[in-house]
Order: C-alpha cells, then structure tokens, then sequence
C-alpha cells in the first residue's frame, strides 16, 4: 500500500490544479441580516452554490438588451426598450405598445414621446424630440433624418441624444448600426458605451409589478463584478436582500440576473435597490433605485 501513495498524491494535486480560478475575497456582503431566505442566481438563472458565477467576458456591443427581438406583450402588443437619459448617462426602461410592422419607428416615436410621470419621478427624461423619422434599413444600418436643431445644446447634450437613438434601435436584429443623414458615418452601441452607468437594471422596469421571487437583470462594471440587490417595502423596511457576480467586473461590463426573496410585505408600493458595496468603507454606491409595485410577501 504504502507504494501507491505517491501516485495518489500526485493524482491528487493534479486535479487540485485544473480547479478554476477563484478572484480572492469578494469584499464586504452587505450589511445586516436578511429577513427573509434570499436566492442568488449566475447568468443561467440556476441557484448558485456560491458567489462565483462563470466570468465570461462580453464587449459592449453585448451589454443591456442585445441586439434581438424585442419581447412580446400581450396578443396584439410589442415590448420594446427604450433608452431615457438620467444625470447624463443611458438608462433603460420597457414600454408595451400596440404592434405594427415599422417597429423601429414605433420605438423612436416613444422614446420622443419621453417617460411616463412615474419614470419622470425617478429623474429619467428625454432629448430626442418628435419628428425624428427612420427613412431607411439596409445592411443593418439604420438611416435616420433628424429635425432642425437635433444637435443643439452643446456637444455633450447631442452625444447622448445620438446614443438614446441608437441604443433604442439596435435592439432589434435588422439594426446594429445608425447613420444620422445627411452624410454622418454610421456608429453602434460600442460608440456610446462610456455614456452608460455603472450598474444598468433592465429588468424590474419602474412601476412594474413584481412577486417573490422578484428576478432582477442588467449590466455592470463594478469591483470584482459583485453586484447586491436589496427589497424594500413601502415603509423602507428591508425585506430580501441578495447578491451574484456578474460575467465581467472592475474595468469590464458584465451580465447580471439573480432572484431574490422578499416576505412580511403587504401588496403595495415597494423599492427594488441594485448597488456595489464600496470596497473602501463598505457603503452602498453606485445605487440604482427602482419602484415597483410588490405583490404580497409570504
């Protein structure tokens, strides 16, 4: 026997070092226990046994709703996204409007049209106005006319009017790219990805209607790619709390999804609060405050 534990060993180490890599501490979870059991889920939407979900780095071009159909509402109905502005940066919401073939125009006429009041509340607003029309789709660039005075109000304003326009159109398959006419050349996603926040939530939208597990999804270039979701009930009382990692972090954005648990909620207003927690002081930054209308905890 005492031949056959040298080999075992070195069996043993062999397979030790074909583990995956770990990223070291995650840093501070957050504060405070959570009242009700909480489930994190890696980009699967599988549980996860721990914190560390697969790091499989994607581009920019990738981040928020990739460039596909947008989701079905009800018979008769489309959902698209729509891409407001807050302090400066893309911010995405959802809106459920009646179906019709030019559904790149449907998109772009709401997202003139600006957000709802509730959104308004959350300081999201609009700088494209009505009147910006889609004319041509060819070669998944989209060509766009834009009224008199579309870049007005300084470079920085026009920037994130442009990339409002083009982050609400590529999300559908014939569009990757948008030309403003008469003679701009035609930029994409990648364009414009500085302009997004550190953490970007598409999914609770603001005013939607969430039941436990509420599933919660995004982007994100935060440290060590930890991303922390906390539910609060109408009172501001913490209910669920959990967190995941995204697929990419600290210098890289990455995909997000987790569900999370919340209890001892009456049906009501509610707050679902995406955030990193500071690596430095373990505060909660970079939040990212969503209303919603939460169904009855259990």
């Amino acid at each position: 026997m005492r031949r056959l534990i040298p080999p075992l060993a070195a069996l043993l180490l062999l397979t030790a070092g074909c583990a995956p890599p770990r990223t070291g501490t995650l840093g501070p979870a957050p504060a405070g226990p959570s009242p009700a059991t909480t489930t994190a889920t890696g980009p699967t939407g599988t549980p996860s046994a721990t914190p560390h979900a697969p790091r499989t780095p994607t581009t920019p071009a990738t981040t928020g709703t990739p460039p596909g159909a947008a989701p079905t509402g009800p018979e008769g109905t489309l959902t698209v996204q729509l891409w407001f502005a807050r302090a400066g940066k893309l911010v995405p919401t959802r809106r459920t409007l009646p179906a019709t073939v030019a559904t790149s125009q449907l998109a772009l006429t709401a997202l003139a049209a600006g957000p709802s009041p509730v959104e308004t509340a959350t300081g999201l607003s609009t700088l494209v106005p009505a009147g910006t029309r889609v004319t041509r789709i060819a070669g998944e660039v989209a060509t766009l006319v834009p009224p008199a005075g579309f870049d007005t109000g300084g470079a920085a304003t026009a920037r994130l009017r442009r990339a409002q326009v083009v982050w609400t159109l590529t999300q559908f398959p014939t569009v990757r790219r948008v030309a403003f006419a008469p003679a701009d050349a035609a930029t994409g996603r990648d364009d414009y990805a500085d302009l997004l926040p550190p953490i970007v939530v598409t999914a609770p939208a603001v005013g939607e209607r969430v039941t436990s597990p509420v599933t919660v999804t995004g982007t994100a270039d935060v440290y060590e790619a930890t991303v922390s979701v906390r539910v609060l009930d109408g009172a501001g009382r913490e209910i669920g709390t959990a967190f995941t990692t995204a697929s990419c972090g600290s210098g890289c954005r990455g995909a997000y999804r987790l569900n999370v648990r919340y209890g001892r909620a009456a049906a009501g207003p509610g707050t679902v609060e995406v955030y990193e927690v500071s690596a430095r002081d373990g505060s909660r930054i970079n939040v990212v405050r969503i209303p919603v209308d939460l169904a009855a905890g259990r």
